[in-house]
């Protein structure tokens, strides 16, 4: 596949179909970009399990954090990776010895690493790269245009108004 540039289906269909995400970096320090992911993928109804070895056991927006992978405590539909390009081939070894193998393997902006990418890809699963999925979802939303920023999307049908924060259809409560 190429990953210069994403079909806004082939982003949608995976934000419509993930529930559960597992997001490797996740920090509890509010000012860091995994945290304010975390709260807005949390808003949008998904169920997030922070990884980070350092606050194994303690809490990031209710959410108990995992020191690893191999500690969850159920299957996820997809892993997000918040470190440096370096660190994915190793999480994706972890990610190919889980029991149950993740639909997507999603890698922050910035993120890039097509060696390991082909070999999730070769194991069945969907590969994101250098892309952030509460961008990729505002955008599909019409939610990041509400705040001026041109999202490239261009739609003549009238937004669907849910309580608190905007849905493409992805979370109906």
């Amino acid at each position: 596949m190429n990953h210069d540039a994403y079909d806004s289906s082939y982003i949608a269909g995976i934000l419509n179909s993930v529930k559960t995400i597992a997001m490797v970096g996740a920090s509890p320090n509010d000012v860091r970009p995994s945290y304010f992911v975390l709260k807005y993928l949390l808003a949008k109804g998904f169920s997030v399990f922070p990884i980070n070895p350092g606050h194994a056991g303690k809490q990031i927006l209710g959410c108990t954090v995992y020191a690893s992978l191999a500690n969850l405590p159920q299957p996820v539909d997809m892993v997000d990776i918040f470190r440096g390009s370096s660190a994915v081939p190793g999480i994706v070894e972890l990610v190919l010895k889980m029991d149950t193998l993740p639909k997507v393997l999603w890698m922050q902006l910035g993120v890039r690493h097509d060696e390991a990418a082909a070999r999730a890809e070769a194991a069945g699963i969907k590969v994101v790269m250098n892309r952030c999925p509460k961008i990729e979802y505002g955008k599909l939303s019409g939610e990041i245009g509400w705040t001026g920023v041109n999202s490239g999307m261009l739609s003549s049908k009238k937004p669907l108004m849910r309580q608190g924060f905007q849905s493409f259809g992805v979370r109906q409560k």
